[in-house]
């Protein structure tokens, strides 16, 4: 058994308030609960950048590998205007 740990950073320049930056990590945070992945929002107070860290267990390297795409393509797809980061380590 993998544990996963990943660190996303997302930059959001039409951001205004701490009140914006909160509805859309909050709209992330409910996709990523759905595929069984522990989420938390460590942002600091600074409006125009988000900081997410999650973690999920995987059976192996390649399940690992496969659900951080999954990760990815989610963000990519119904996320299309953010620009994000995201690092990541397998344990």
């Amino acid at each position: 058994m993998l544990i996963v740990h990943a660190l996303i950073t997302l930059r959001l320049p039409y951001v205004h308030s701490l009140k914006g930056r909160r509805k859309i990590l909050n709209a992330i945070k409910d996709r990523l609960k759905n595929k069984n992945m522990a989420v938390a929002d460590v942002s600091g107070e600074y409006a125009k950048e988000g900081l997410l860290t999650l973690c999920f267990f995987a059976s192996t390297q390649e399940d690992a590998n496969n659900k951080i795409e999954q990760l990815e393509q989610l963000l990519e797809h119904h996320f299309p205007e953010l620009d994000f980061e995201m690092q990541y380590e397998i344990v």
